[in-house]
């Protein structure tokens, strides 16, 4: 009579470690901004990239509303409260010369936003990949992110 035997497996992740920003050389970020959808991944083909480039240093450690903020500093319409960033990494596909986008998050400037806290590294950044931000006026009369955006087709 054969046994079965069951094992319960532990996924074990590594912590993430602080980075001593005192200590640690930043990144270069380059971030793409638009209004209201993200570019087109046809815009960063053939070694080209959408025109209106923001570049930041920062670290790995940084979170979405750090670059939230950052991002306002720059571009006096995304000051309003109840604009909403939404948060894109573009990425070269390895089995394609073409690029992939992933969305990682969203916040909103003047409100909390459960994506806050959210840094690069969570999601997996890696040094070299773009960030595109899609920029959202605020709807009126307040509410949410705007529903089923009318995005470009990638």
């Amino acid at each position: 009579m054969a046994t079965l035997e069951s094992m319960v497996v532990e996924e074990t992740r590594e912590q993430e470690k602080p980075i001593d920003r005192e200590k640690t050389c930043p990144l270069l970020l380059r971030v793409f901004c638009s209004n209201e959808r993200h570019h087109a991944l046809m815009e960063f083909s053939r070694g080209s990239t959408p025109t209106n480039e923001l570049q930041i240093y920062t670290w790995k450690d940084a979170t979405l509303k750090e670059l939230t903020s950052l991002v306002k500093e720059v571009n006096p319409d995304a000051r309003r409260k109840g604009t909403f960033f939404d948060f894109a990494i573009v990425y070269p596909d390895s089995r394609s010369p073409t690029f992939r986008l992933r969305e990682i998050g969203t916040t909103c400037a003047g409100r909390k936003s459960p994506d806050d806290n959210i840094t690069l590294a969570q999601k997996k950044f890696v040094i070299g990949d773009y960030l595109d931000i899609a920029i959202c006026p605020p709807r009126p009369g307040g509410g949410g992110p705007p529903m089923g955006r009318n995005r470009r087709p990638f």
